[in-house]
């Protein structure tokens, strides 16, 4: 019996880089530069608006909304670019962010306007879905099983990195050479990141789907349908290509107005009915594309926007908490904000290392709950206890905000590998719209007052919330309650590559079996 439990009980890796190759470093580093990147130009047009403002003659409302603007586009480009994942390879849709993304943030600083630096965000969002969604499934798959909650934290990690840069440049570089200087910073680590991703190889999971696909179809004779072969049923053949087609060319067009309209503040007093097109749209697409899973895939949405709404009040809004409430200079808000993202960096490394001990799940509750012993003692503090401010500010970054080092993983466990990178990438950016929910409606429940008490319960309420939905596995028991039970993965799908080299038959997806053991599609 005690040698039993011994087998079971899960083993700590004795040195961080224990069973790690080079190339699996250079995988996480190219991949890492572009993350580094989304974190930089994500807090650069915050920490610019501003001067961006004062250049271009806009109000404080007109100008927030070139910050929301990246949301309008990529719930979009997280879908197409997912796509070109699962279809042609993770690598060239690593590379097709990165373009895009450079190309929007190059954009950004050539604008001479707000239309043009509007249309620039836009492609921006695009970039910055794709980069989530292809790198963070690249390198997932790229890394072995065992190490992977590592991968995704680590990865996770750059876009801490990028924040931080962000507020520490700012300081420096725009008094002397002004905010488009900024913009224009971020172009050789671009240059790098594609340098890099160009001589990398393919992810072995994909692979080995795709060979496994051609096996079966080489041994039926018969010619592979997109039902059949996964890597051919992506986002853009279901819905753009196949019966529906027309339908969801509107549809497409209605949510793209729709959240035009609500993200600009042009929806003139119909923001509900808006809203309310929004979400339909988003239920037949991923009705289309889910089918029988569509339960689970809808409360994997709901739970990242979930986690959007406790994480963002305070990624938003800290910095005008410390500038209006505690009347803070910007060179001490510059500081502060440094602990908050050096204390996200060393969650997204502890929770990488935690899960692959403890599991994925189990180490997601676990750093929330810890995470909430901080939240209301944040925004108790008063403005001479700056010390004490910036302590529990990384303290509580460190578990609430560095736990989003694991969601590529957990969102990932749902997706088998022939659809993980269009269903990562569409799932988290859809969920991603309560990162542009969440300002607003912090600041709407402080209703002109002290934004402290609002950001506090606001934050502490929605990170119970979640802890409660990924503990209990909510898009599983929805699934079984709501759908076809046997549709629903009985293990994480990104452990795939392992267990079918442990023995399970080629073309089976592990945990995708019904109760009598025939294989079934994912």
């Amino acid at each position: 019996m005690a040698r039993a439990r011994a087998r079971r009980r899960p083993t700590w890796p004795t040195w961080p880089t224990a069973g790690l190759t080079r190339q699996d470093g250079k995988t996480l580093l190219a991949a890492w530069l572009g993350y580094l990147m989304d974190g930089f130009d994500f807090v650069l047009i915050t920490l610019v608006l501003t001067e961006v403002a004062d250049s271009f003659g806009l109000s404080t409302v007109t100008a927030a909304t070139l910050v929301s603007a990246a949301f309008i586009s990529r719930w979009f480009g997280g879908l197409a670019i997912g796509a070109v994942g699962d279809r042609y390879g993770r690598k060239p849709a690593m590379i097709l962010s990165i373009l895009l993304y450079s190309l929007g943030s190059l954009a950004c600083g050539l604008s001479w306007g707000y239309w043009s630096m509007f249309a620039a965000r836009l492609v921006l969002g695009l970039g910055m879905a794709g980069e989530y969604s292809a790198s963070a499934t690249y390198v997932i798959e790229s890394w072995p099983a065992t190490a992977r909650n590592r991968a995704s934290a680590l990865l996770i990690s750059g876009y801490a990195v990028g924040s931080v840069i962000a507020g520490q440049l700012y300081r420096f570089v725009v008094p002397a050479w002004g905010w488009r200087a900024m913009f224009f910073l971020g172009f050789v680590p671009i240059a790098l990141a594609l340098w890099m991703r160009r001589g990398l190889k393919e992810s072995g999971d994909w692979e080995r789907a795709r060979g496994q696909g051609r096996a079966a179809s080489e041994t039926s004779g018969q010619r592979r349908s997109p039902q059949s072969q996964g890597q051919r049923r992506d986002f853009v053949s279901v819905l753009f290509r196949g019966r529906l087609a027309a339908l969801n060319h509107v549809a497409t067009a209605v949510v793209a107005l729709s959240l035009f309209l609500l993200f600009t503040e042009r929806s003139y007093g119909y923001g509900w009915p808006l809203a309310a097109l929004v979400v339909a749209g988003f239920v037949l697409f991923t009705a289309q594309f889910a089918r029988a899973r569509t339960p689970m895939v809808l409360t994997l949405m709901v739970t990242v926007f979930c986690a959007f709404l406790y994480s963002w009040p305070i990624q938003a809004l800290l910095p005008t908490y410390l500038k209006d409430d505690l009347g803070f200079s910007p060179s001490a808000v510059s500081d502060v904000l440094f602990f908050a993202g050096f204390g996200n960096v060393a969650g997204c490394l502890l929770v990488g290392f935690l899960g692959d001990r403890w599991g994925t799940r189990r180490t997601y509750v676990a750093a929330l709950c810890v995470s909430l012993l901080f939240v209301l003692p944040v925004f108790a503090m008063g403005r001479d206890q700056t010390v004490s401010l910036a302590l529990l500010l990384f303290l509580q970054q460190m578990f609430a905000q560095g736990i989003s080092g694991l969601l590529p993983k957990l969102i990932g466990g749902y997706f088998a590998t022939s659809e993980r990178a269009a269903g990562l990438g569409f799932t988290y950016n859809v969920g991603a719209l309560g990162g542009a929910v969440a300002p607003v409606l912090g600041a709407s429940l402080a209703g002109g007052h002290s934004l402290g008490p609002s950001l506090a319960w606001l934050t502490f309420s929605l990170t119970l919330v979640v802890i409660v939905l990924i503990a209990v596995n909510a898009p599983l028991r929805v699934q079984r309650l709501c759908g076809d039970r046997s549709a629903a993965p009985d293990t994480d799908l990104t452990e795939g590559g392992a267990a079918a080299r442990a023995g399970e038959p080629p073309g089976t997806v592990p945990g995708t079996r019904t109760r009598h053991g025939e294989e079934r599609l994912p």
